[in-house]
């Protein structure tokens, strides 16, 4: 390997943290600094899954100094070929070459590629698990899409495979870079809203995923759909799951990919944005790595209940202007935080309107660094999976249609075998995680 280029024999003497015990209190800077001469270190990334997602992220990525992309792997041939075509004109717009530039149907040879150093997985969710421990395994350094996985099983495993083999793996969780989120949790960590009795956290309406009822659509040319479906039951396709594109003219996804509302393919907004604003919850509450201890299914007026043991309530419902956020109630007063909003009704604890302070690009930042200096990112293995838990319980709470007893450190519902059972599924076509 090159001088250039990022050797991971010389830093993996660098111990990562387990993330035990750590503080969560808000950072506000995240301001690129290594302690490597950008000029003498490259970090090469490969994406796996390069749809609508993966185009924003790259352009993100590729922005920061010292990341070079040179691969790329998806199911859908002309994704490859948008891929391809977007590496190199991102590299002719800053007037440099671009790096040769590999493809692949199969993620697995893009694993196998020595010229990567780490990964970007954005695959709908049924794939992160299988995707991300088999990265572990070739060591590679991963940054995850949210959620975490499709099941709790899943990021039980996963969670395994990042310690065993000294991965830096990071959670696209980007809102904790943003202040204005960063500012609500540490407000609430250190009490300046007193007592918390509940948490109002709005992920959108009709929350839960809906059964697959679509039908069935001849598969397009150079779609690989058995490799798409991969670990899950045979399903019909249609263009909702994965929307089609074309390139002369360009035309792209005109909509996300219909995955993730149905309970075989996604978990619906519970997972989809809950992943965002529940994960701002648990962390204001100084609940990462732990979560509630029962969780209640919406009834009537009556909306999806969490209870934690010091006795606060979460509760998935609607407030105010009914946009996406997160709403802590405390006995002096409350904070409420949303994408590009702040508010407060206790005055020294207001936020400049800054839009710098609504910002998480510095997200993406933080992963590369992480790299380099052998740490965990600002969203770890651990913290992506308590909250995708927290997440998914709420869909087991409502397909049962009964209250559950949660566990968050042993990660079950005790002796309920019918909720435990839940916890994963039964893998097809011969996939598993070992």
């Amino acid at each position: 390997m090159s001088k250039s280029k990022f050797s991971r024999r010389k830093f993996l003497g660098a111990s990562l943290l387990t993330g035990a015990g750590l503080s969560v209190m808000p950072q506000t800077s995240f301001a690129f600094s290594s302690p490597f001469s950008e000029s003498s270190l490259t970090v090469r990334l490969g994406f796996i899954g390069v749809g609508r997602q993966a185009m924003g992220l790259l352009n993100r990525f590729m922005a920061i100094p010292g990341v070079e992309v040179v691969a790329g792997s998806d199911v859908y041939a002309i994704k490859r070929e948008r891929f391809v075509q977007r590496v190199k004109k991102n590299y002719a717009e800053r007037g440099q070459s671009a790096p040769d530039v590999k493809v692949y149907e199969d993620y697995k040879e893009l694993l196998s590629n020595p010229e990567v150093d780490a990964v970007v997985i954005a695959t709908p969710d049924h794939w992160h698990a299988k995707i991300a421990i088999d990265s572990c395994r070739a060591k590679k350094d991963i940054y995850l899409e949210k959620p975490l996985t499709f099941t709790i099983l899943e990021g039980q495993e996963l969670v395994k495979a990042v310690r065993a083999n000294g991965i830096v793996l990071a959670v696209g969780s980007m809102q904790r870079a943003a202040v204005n989120f960063q500012t609500a949790a540490g407000h609430v960590q250190k009490g300046k809203l007193g007592k918390i009795s509940q948490v109002l956290v709005h992920v959108g309406d009709d929350p839960h995923p809906k059964t697959y009822d679509l039908d069935a659509q001849p598969v397009p040319a150079g779609l690989n759909w058995e490799k798409w479906l991969g670990p899950l039951p045979n399903l019909s396709y249609n263009e909702e799951l994965n929307p089609s594109i074309s390139l002369d003219p360009e035309e792209n996804e005109k909509k996300w990919g219909g995955w993730r509302w149905y309970k075989e393919t996604g978990g619906g907004l519970m997972t989809d944005w809950g992943a965002h604003m529940i994960d701002i919850a648990q962390w204001g509450l100084g609940m990462d790595r732990n979560g509630p201890v029962e969780v209640i299914p919406a009834k009537g007026d009556q909306p999806l209940t969490y209870k934690y043991a010091n006795g606060v309530e979460m509760l998935i419902t609607k407030f105010d202007e009914g946009r996406q956020g997160v709403k802590f109630i405390g006995e002096k007063g409350w904070i409420k935080v949303s994408r590009g909003n702040y508010d407060t009704s206790i005055p020294e604890l207001s936020l400049d309107k800054n839009p710098d302070n609504f910002n998480f690009n510095l997200h993406h930042v933080d992963f590369i660094q992480s790299i380099l200096r052998r740490k965990d990112p600002i969203v770890p293995v651990e913290v992506g999976h308590s909250t995708c838990s927290v997440c998914t319980i709420g869909n087991i709470a409502k397909e049962l249609g009964r209250p559950l007893k949660w566990d968050p450190i042993a990660q079950n519902f005790g002796d309920d075998y019918e909720a435990n059972v839940r916890l994963h599924y039964t893998y097809q076509n011969g996939i598993s995680l070992s």
